[in-house]
């Protein structure tokens, strides 16, 4: 895998080569669009709004929407002369606790490979941060863009992920939030008793796309026998009109218990007969 960045961790007076490279990998499914009668495949077109008359490469040019079909329009040394300078460097400026961090600040992580020179710090600022449970706050500037980003201890290496700025985030504020809702002591206890039951280790290879799954198994299903119509999948509805939450929550203990129960349960060896 090729590295998307070069360029070092600094922080006081250290100073860490390392390479980025994208920590997670999701290839959503492609389709083009195809016209009906014979699977021509439809391009896109630049179109003006104005008269429907196709735009060429060369005469379009940035705008801004200030106001409704109002437009200030910006040229290329107009992004230059904003532009942050590219310095290679995450630049540490704080360090803080992990725990006080909103996780809806985390968006993309990626590794961080020690470069020759740099391991033995490397591991310093790994094993400093594992156990102070801390992690330091950076700016960075990755193809002409500053992010927010967060040097994480991670699995015996170090993850640099970027982070929302603060007013990047919507205010739970903006959401009619139930928050007026009182419910009773017996269903918290009964609510905390299901979730118990059904903690387990977190292990991520237990779940899968499974919409990703089914939908390339109808492609390949589709490739095998041609393009004559399949019947639909049928998917279970869940009922959303919950009435009684007390009796919900004691269907599902019971259920809970059942499942525990059947996992649990000692497999009898069957004698052969003589």
């Amino acid at each position: 895998m090729r590295a998307i960045w070069k360029g070092s961790i600094s922080f006081g007076l250290i100073n860490i080569p390392i390479a980025l490279f994208p920590a997670t990998q999701r290839e959503e499914l492609k389709f083009r669009l195809l016209r009906a009668s014979d699977l021509s495949p439809v391009n896109y077109k630049r179109v003006a709004v104005a008269d429907g008359k196709e735009v060429p490469w060369e005469h379009i040019v940035k705008g801004y929407e200030y106001e409704k079909d109002n437009f200030v329009v910006l040229k290329e040394e107009d992004f230059k002369r904003v532009d942050v300078e590219a310095t290679q460097t995450v630049e540490i400026m704080d360090f803080v606790p992990l725990k006080d961090i909103n996780p809806i600040h985390f968006n993309k992580p990626y590794y961080m490979e020690p470069q020759k020179g740099g391991q033995r710090a490397y591991v310093l600022l790994h094993d400093a941060l594992a156990t102070t449970g801390k992690v330091g706050i950076a700016k960075v500037v990755i193809k002409t863009r500053e992010h927010l980003a967060a040097v994480k201890a991670n699995d015996g290496g170090l993850m640099l992920e970027l982070m929302h700025f603060a007013e990047e985030l919507v205010e739970p504020t903006e959401f009619h939030l139930p928050r007026e809702i009182k419910v009773r002591a017996g269903e918290i206890e009964m609510a905390k008793e299901l979730i118990n039951k059904m903690t387990t280790r977190w292990d991520p290879a237990a779940y899968k796309d499974d919409y990703k799954t089914a939908l390339m198994k109808l492609i390949e299903t589709k490739v095998e026998k041609g393009e004559r119509d399949l019947p639909k999948t049928k998917r279970q509805r869940r009922a959303t009109n919950v009435i009684d939450l007390t009796e919900i929550l004691k269907k599902s203990l019971r259920e809970s218990e059942a499942s525990t129960h059947k996992r649990k349960r000692p497999k009898v060896a069957h004698r052969k007969a003589a």
